[in-house]
């Protein structure tokens, strides 16, 4: 296998403004072209203007570096966090090709990128400069690891991703579970929906680079198929298994780890058992990611992140008045007043898998973990390893509901917390993949 070009859908929109640095070409002419430009929809075709030169409608445009090295190009208003709370614009540069179209009556900004380059904005963008540099081979390696296996997916399957918004529904339960959706018109976004890829000015250090370079074409395998690599912030102490969040079918490599070198004394580890998670909440385990060593957090966390302070432990509280009413927003359906929370199932992690919502007006089972994490929260709650503590009880009616919780996100394969602090602790890179996904190895397919 040699290193692959990829393609990487950067912005959608009807009128594109963006900037030419260096010299660039289109197809086999001789014309270079640079600096500032527009394009826009006229009559069904891509209508592009550079330095006020327009060229000839198209229905699709691509812009090569001559060289490669020094050109790079720079589109206007792109949106990061797409509809997470921190949603913004940035103004980002990128390198490689930039390939215009149309489709669903819009343009498509897409950038066609050798893998490797990919990366290193991929790690700069999804980590801190100043990470340990076992830390960012790591990540390297998972990041490409995911890429791969993910391409490699939509090509056998079809169109569609089998986890996006999949499961079923009826009067008493709805289940549902949110993967990436595989995209029909480029390999990944740049967003978070894939993985964050914000461009070349992110690179704010060589560690990056050497630690992508370093790893090229390392990825981890199960059986010789590149491994599905999932990672999120917090474990909380204990990873999940990949079964309880999206479809049911296990990966052996994502299955559920403790987070540490062995498992700690005197505690019941079974957290599908209610009691067990409750005292393990209530707990400071010595695991990994049970850390409050700034430097470390800095780490891993983007600045928009580390507004979070408590994602090993944490606490949200909701009245009566609140919690129905967001209940009611966010699944669409008038449960009256909630009367309880009542955990069905949890997986290995203790995060919920079902959870029957018990209202004055009528009951239901959500899952799976996603899903009852954007119903219980404006966005999302940290996770769904909580246990929920009610009080000031009025006629069976709880006027306080209290939720407390472990860790920060699915929980699935390398939890970045605990990977950070492994890093600090001396740990190599290969150290670390092996810890989070188990039964999978490191191979070198390029």
């Amino acid at each position: 296998m040699t290193e692959p070009i990829i393609s990487v859908g950067i912005k959608i929109s009807e009128k594109i403004t963006f900037l030419l640095f260096g010299d660039f070409h289109i197809g086999s002419e001789t014309a270079l072209y640079n600096g500032i430009c527009k394009v826009e929809i006229q009559q069904g075709k891509l209508y592009c203007v550079v330095k006020d030169k327009p060229l000839d409608p198209a229905d699709e445009i691509i812009f090569t570096p001559s060289y490669g090295v020094s050109e790079y190009f720079t589109l206007q208003d792109v949106v990061i966090g797409s509809h997470f709370h921190w949603e913004k614009r940035e103004k980002e540069s990128f390198r490689g090709s930039l390939k215009f179209f149309i489709a669903e009556n819009k343009i498509y900004a897409v950038n066609l990128i050798h893998l490797e380059e990919y990366l290193k904005s991929v790690i700069s963008s999804e980590m801190n400069p100043k990470c340990n540099f076992n830390l960012l081979k790591a990540h390297s390696v998972i990041s490409r690891s995911w890429l791969l296996s993910q391409i490699e997916n939509t090509r056998t399957r079809g169109v569609r991703h089998i986890g996006v918004n999949n499961g079923y529904a009826n009067e008493s339960e709805i289940i549902r579970w949110y993967d990436r959706e595989d995209h029909t018109h480029f390999d990944v976004c740049a967003d978070d929906h894939c993985q964050r890829y914000q461009g070349i000015a992110k690179i704010h250090s060589k560690l990056i680079p050497d630690a992508v370079d370093q790893t090229a074409g390392m990825v981890l395998t199960y059986h010789d198929t590149v491994c599905d690599a999932r990672f999120s912030k917090c474990c909380g102490g204990i990873s999940e298994s990949f079964e309880n969040i999206w479809q049911d079918t296990p990966f052996k490599y994502l299955s559920s780890v403790v987070d540490y070198k062995f498992e700690p004394d005197e505690m019941e580890l079974d957290l599908r058992v209610e009691a067990n998670l409750i005292e393990w909440v209530h707990n400071s385990p010595d695991v990994f990611c049970n850390t409050n060593d700034k430097k470390v957090i800095e780490q891993i966390l983007p600045e928009h992140d580390q507004n979070t302070k408590d994602f090993f432990r944490w606490t949200v509280s909701y009245s009566q008045t609140e919690l129905s009413k967001l209940i009611a927003e966010k699944s669409g359906i008038d449960f009256g007043n909630i009367i309880d929370l009542i955990p069905i199932e949890r997986g290995n992690s203790g995060r919920i898998i079902r959870l029957k919502i018990v209202g004055t007006n009528r009951s239901l089972i959500v899952g799976k973990e996603l899903e009852i994490r954007k119903i219980l929260s404006k966005t999302h709650l940290y996770s769904a390893a909580f246990y929920i503590e009610k009080s000031n009880i009025m006629d069976g009616i709880p006027q306080e509901f209290i939720f407390n919780g472990a860790g920060w996100g699915h929980g699935a394969g390398l939890c970045q917390i605990g990977a950070a602090v492994m890093a600090a602790r001396g740990y190599n890179f290969d150290e670390i993949l092996l810890h989070y996904y188990t039964n999978a190895k490191i191979t070198k397919i390029y």
